[in-house]
């Protein structure tokens, strides 16, 4: 079974493109995210469910459809994002991003990403294991045992965050180069 045999949903003008991006989008883009989600709930509060960094790191990893690319742009956005943030220890959103990043990617390699219901049900699916991730490592590596996972308030923010996520995506659809 060859490598083009084992990917699915796959148009056949597209298999194996690869999306290349611009410098100045793979720094900028990021950089907006993680700005977005520091500052616009300080201005916007109704605004601090969506999770503008995981979103970037869920779309350059589906494109880009590297595993390493996809760790690397998930650890940078992941400790920037840490390093701005005055509610989680340095590392957690690095750590969980980096997994979301690899996993993305590797979702990316082997589906055709480009349709909408797809992105959505991926974005849907990243985010809540993100959450889930995060209050692992909470619960796990910081001793916070009295933290719960609540399960409806995360599933509607995902659903929330996934149709963003849809939109989000045809708009950096834009800045992308295919190579």
């Amino acid at each position: 079974m060859s490598y083009s045999d084992d990917r699915i949903l796959l148009n056949s003008q597209r298999e194996g493109q690869v999306s290349r991006f611009r410098a100045w989008v793979m720094v900028l883009v990021p950089l907006a995210a993680i700005l977005f989600q520091v500052y616009v709930p300080m201005f916007f509060p109704f605004l601090k469910f969506l999770e503008m960094p995981l979103l970037v790191v869920i779309y350059f990893a589906l494109m880009r459809r590297n595993q390493i690319s996809g760790l690397a742009i998930g650890a940078l956005v992941g400790l920037a994002q840490d390093s701005l943030s005055q509610k989680t220890p340095l590392g957690m959103y690095g750590i969980v991003k980096t997994l979301v990043g690899y996993f993305a990617a590797s979702v990316g390699v082997r589906l055709d990403v480009d349709h909408a219901l797809l992105r959505l049900v991926l974005a849907f699916f990243f985010y809540m294991f993100h959450q889930f991730c995060c209050w692992v490592m909470a619960r796990a590596l910081l001793g916070q045992q009295q933290l719960v996972f609540e399960w409806e308030k995360t599933l509607a923010v995902a659903a929330l965050n996934a149709v963003v996520a849809v939109a989000l995506f045809r708009f950096l659809d834009r800045l992308r180069e295919t190579a």
